[in-house]
This record gives structure tokens, sequence and C-alpha cells, in this order.
């Protein structure tokens, strides 16, 4: 993994725009309807390429293949394991139940998702990965879009997600217990982190659970149950990569990545020691929305432990207002400050923009306006901070 040595590097958490047609497909996929496997295919290569070369216009130094060809930044695990079958019922996010004037508000907006993540398939089996030449071809379709451009980025890093996400959005009906489902999960992604690992890229843990399950899976009910939660997916990661190098895992931790009053959120004083303890070498957050913008102070009580770097979510991607590279800057610098050492900051986004296939807050031409405000906001901070 890089270092933002003498110049803060710019990144982000993974999916970008989907032409219309592709989430189209990947929605018919995900509802198991019938696919033109080899038109998806062909779709995926061309899309693939087109927003690898668009990270590299906008200036993203550590960038990734888009997630074009997920349905989701989980779902898509459906069609690489066994034991998946049936339709999960998952709780609402609290903050989003509190306010029906809201969620009608939006009802315009989910009607056009594709892909259903709130009733994503069950786990009714044994859960094993069994489709490695998926995740292979994936990266091998992503080197061969690097290896077209005559720019490349300084690393580049691919997603995957969490045992947490999974066992959470995904939900058990085969498993005695959480605990035995978890740990299940961890043994089959191992298979997908380590292929990822084994072509040369970062991986990266999308691991929103971690937050956004307390208002989710765990609203209403005592934080230590959540925080027990937060704790076995950490050992379950930990377990998961095991043997691999720290610096090449980056873990990506959000509160859910929509528009909403969020003010159920945990903060993120109460888990972050919690985060500490997984084994990885950089530590994504979300630090640029109205709800945790504050919460670079807690680097302050809370020091980032020298092995880890931090990813500053310097970027909101629920909105549409692009952001001024003087505020960028501002983002990055407060943060840098807090920790006391640049070289270990980079600069990224929130969360995704296109978490599963048409479904995007933001447009797809400010999608990119927006990352060209990042490196933009990166190089200004590099010139304060750096000299």
């Amino acid at each position: 993994m890089a270092d933002s040595q003498r110049r803060i590097l710019t990144t982000h958490a993974g999916s970008l725009p989907r032409p219309n047609e592709l989430s189209e497909l990947l929605g018919r996929k995900s509802r198991q309807e019938p696919t033109d496997e080899r038109a998806l295919d062909e779709l995926v290569f061309r899309s693939t390429a087109s927003v690898v070369a668009r990270q590299l216009e906008a200036g993203i130094d550590i960038g990734n293949d888009g997630e074009q060809g997920r349905e989701s930044f989980f779902t898509y695990v459906q069609h690489r394991m066994t034991g998946f079958s049936g339709r999960s019922q998952r709780p609402v996010m609290s903050d989003l139940v509190h306010y029906p004037t809201f969620l009608a508000l939006k009802a315009p907006e989910f009607a056009r998702v594709q892909v259903d993540l709130m009733h994503a398939p069950m786990a009714t089996g044994e859960v094993r990965y069994v489709a490695r030449g998926a995740i292979e071809k994936q990266c091998d379709d992503f080197r061969h879009a690097l290896a077209a451009q005559e720019r490349q980025f300084t690393a580049a890093f691919m997603t995957a997600p969490s045992p947490g996400i999974v066992a959470a959005a995904m939900l058990n009906s085969h498993y005695e217990s959480m605990r035995d489902y978890v740990m299940a999960l961890s043994g089959a992604l191992r298979v997908e982190y380590q292929t990822i690992i084994a072509h040369g890229l970062v991986l990266q843990l999308d691991c929103p659970d971690l937050a956004m399950e307390r208002h989710t899976s765990f609203a209403g009910k005592p934080l230590r149950d959540f925080l027990a939660f937060v704790a076995l997916v950490v050992e379950a990661i930990n377990r998961a990569i095991e043997g691999l190098p720290r610096d090449s895992v980056r873990m990506h931790v959000c509160w859910g990545n929509y528009e909403g009053p969020h003010n159920d959120d945990v903060p993120l004083e109460a888990i972050i020691e919690h985060l500490y303890q997984a084994k990885v070498g950089a530590l994504m957050l979300s630090m640029a929305n109205p709800r945790h913008a504050h919460e670079y102070r807690c680097f302050t009580q809370h020091p980032l432990p020298r092995h880890l770097r931090l990813i500053v979510g310097a970027i909101d991607t629920t909105s549409n207002y692009v952001e001024h590279p003087e505020v960028v800057a501002e983002r990055i610098e407060r943060v840098a400050l807090a920790i006391g050492d640049p070289n270990r900051v980079m600069a990224g986004t929130d969360c995704g923009f296109a978490t599963s296939a048409g479904l995007g807050e933001v447009a797809d031409e400010v999608v990119w306006l927006k990352l060209r405000a990042l490196s933009d906001g990166a190089a200004i901070a590099s010139k304060r901070l750096f000299g």
C-alpha cells in the first residue's frame, strides 16, 4: 500500500456509476432471471475500461474497477458461494422508520433500484466459496483495463465484503448461531481475499456493519450487544486475513451510504478502539457528511496506532453538491493535524457512488466532478502540510 510521502494520495471507496443497460442486466441476474451472460461480460469489460480511464483523468492515485461486474457490494456472493436461496427480511434503518414523510419523499428513488438489498437471499445451507474463477476473471479483466492505459495508478485495489455485512443482510436460517454463520463466512470469503492479493491488488474490506448495524440489526438493543457483534466480526476478519500482508489490506467503515437523518448513528468514539483491533494496514472512515465531520477529534483521544494509515472521507457520496477543493483541503488538513503525521493520511470518499446496480444518489457526471475536486483539494492540502 502506497504512503502519502510528501503528497496526499487520493482514492475512493469502490463503486462507481454503471451504464443503465449494465445495471438492468445485473438486476436480472440478481433476481435469478434469464440473463445473456455473453452480453453481460462484454458490457462489464467495456465499462471497466471506461471507469479506469475516468479515474485516471480525475487524478485518482489509487483506483479500482468500479465494481462494474457486481450487482452490489455484497449480494454478488450468492453467485460465487453455495448455501444461499430464498429471501431475507432485513430490518429497516431506525432513522428512516422514525420519519415516514422522509420515506415518502424518497419513494421514487427506491422505485428505480435494480437490486433489493433489503430482501437479499438468505443462508439456507452450508456456505462455501466454489466459484474462484469469477474472482480470478474480475482481477484479470481489471489488470487488462489497466494495461491499456498510458498512465497508471500508484496502486490498485479491489473490494470484498466483510463476513459481518453478509451475515447481517443475508440472514441465517441454517447455522445454529450467529457466531457459527459469521465464522463460516470468514472461511468462505478468505478465498476471495487471498485471490485479490495474489493478483497484486490491495484488498479493501467493506464493513458498514461495524457502524451501520447499530441502528439496523441492533436498533433498540443495548450498546453492549452491538459491540459484541463488532468484536465477533473483527475476530472473523482477522481469521480470514491471517497470513496475508497487513500492508495489502485496508478496511472501510461507514454508517450507511444513504441520504437520511442519521441521528441514530453510533458515535465513532464508541467503536474506534474495536476498529483498531483489526489487523489491517489502513482504516477508511466517513468524515465528510454532516453527521460525522466533527469526529476527527476522536484521534486526539484515541491516537491512531503506529501501524495504521487513515483514509479520510473528504467527499460526501449522497449529495450532488460538488465540494470546493478548499473544503476538501480543510477536511484533510484537520485530520492530519489531529493524527500528527500527514504521511499516514490519504484522501477518499465517504462511501461508494453506486453500492448496487441502479442505486446511486449522485448524478453520473457529478461523480467525476467530485473526484476531480478530491484530487484538487488533496493537492492544496499537500502544499500546506508538506511545504
